[in-house]
This record gives structure tokens, C-alpha cells and sequence, in this order.
């Protein structure tokens, strides 16, 4: 695919590993702890360029330009689905209050009109709340499966991005390591040569 038919992540360096951002029209879920970054990131993605998009928050109170979506049925999120950058903060919760059944329904079948033309759905999985068959059905239904890790070595973070998955695509042979800003994530694009 050329770079202009691809949708910016948000983030220069994760754009320049997947060939210019998410190809149109995929299911994008992000996995990691609730402290790796995964808010920042959803939130430069919903964020970037001129084109409109929908924040669905069901985990926290929404800020400004989000839409509440704690109560509202399966039917009303998926009209609630607007624009070409949609978010969906978080599928966990879904999974927790409505079950696995309902949360892939939402991500397979709600979200199927808005991937039709064109837009991009990303959804944030929390890790350590679900049980392996849920994180495989999740893993599954999504078309990018990106996981941010973060573990502590001494006094210091190390922080990585890892792109498990991309249907119809080659994988990166790389882990990306990144930093959290105060404007988002910031990958580090180079690589160290021993």
C-alpha cells in the first residue's frame, strides 16, 4: 500500500513502522497495563489531522469532545461511531459489564458499517483482567493487535511497543522502544547496533 492511503497514527515514529499509519478500515486493539501509555495513544490518534472522529469513553468521565458511553446498549455505540478515527475506551470494561460475546459483537459486527468505508476502530484491552479465551477471541476479531509493555530495571522504565499482529501484512521484526511525553508517546525510531 502507498503511504498516502494510510491513516497517521498520531505518533511519527509508529507511522514510519507501519509504512505511513493503519490502513483504512481495520480493527486496531491495544494491549498493556493501565500506566504504559495506552490513553495517550488512543487519544493522539483520535486527535490527529482534520478528520473527525468518535471517543467512546465507558472507563472514566469523558473530556471534552468524548461521547459517555458507560450505559449505552451495543445498538447505541455503534450509532455513536462516527467519523473516521474512532476510539473505544475500553473494550475490557465491555467485556467486564456485558461479557465476551458482547464486546467482539461490538468490535466484529457494530463496527462493520464504519470499516466499510474506510474509517479506523481502536479499542484499549487492559492486561491482567481477562482470561486467556477472552484475550485470545479479542486477539482474534482485531486486524493490528499492538502491545505496550513496560517493565522497571533499577531506577529506570523501559518502555516497548510491540506490533504482534496486522492482517495481510508483514509483522515488524522489532520491538520499538518509546517514552511518554507530556504532549503523548514518543517512539524512538533508531536502532543500536552492537
Amino acid at each position: 500500500m502507498a503511504q498516502t492511503t494510510r491513516r497517521s497514527t498520531g505518533i511519527p515514529g509508529l507511522d514510519l513502522s507501519l509504512d505511513g499509519g493503519f490502513p483504512p478500515g481495520t480493527r486496531i486493539v491495544v494491549y498493556g497495563s493501565p500506566l504504559s501509555g495506552m490513553e495517550l495513544m488512543a487519544q493522539q490518534f483520535w486527535r490527529t489531522e482534520s478528520e473527525t472522529g468518535s471517543y467512546l469513553m465507558l472507563d472514566a468521565d469523558p473530556k471534552q469532545g468524548m461521547i459517555a458511553a458507560r450505559g449505552l446498549s451495543l445498538e447505541e455505540m455503534a450509532e455513536a461511531m462516527q467519523g473516521d478515527r474512532i476510539v473505544v475506551d475500553s473494550l475490557s470494561t465491555l467485556v467486564i459489564t456485558s461479557g465476551i460475546d458482547a464486546a467482539v459483537d461490538l468490535l466484529v459486527h457494530g463496527a462493520a458499517d464504519v470499516l466499510k468505508r474506510g474509517a479506523n476502530v481502536m479499542c484499549l484491552f487492559y492486561r491482567g483482567l481477562h482470561t486467556p479465551l477472552e484475550e485470545i477471541r479479542v486477539m482474534r476479531a482485531a486486524d493490528i493487535f499492538i502491545t505496550l509493555r513496560q517493565e522497571i530495571h533499577g531506577n529506570e522504565f523501559e518502555r516497548t511497543l510491540a506490533i504482534e499482529k496486522i492482517r495481510g501484512m508483514q509483522v515488524p521484526q522489532r520491538v520499538i522502544p518509546y517514552h511518554i511525553t507530556a504532549k503523548g508517546l514518543e517512539l524512538s525510531t533508531t536502532s543500536r547496533v552492537i
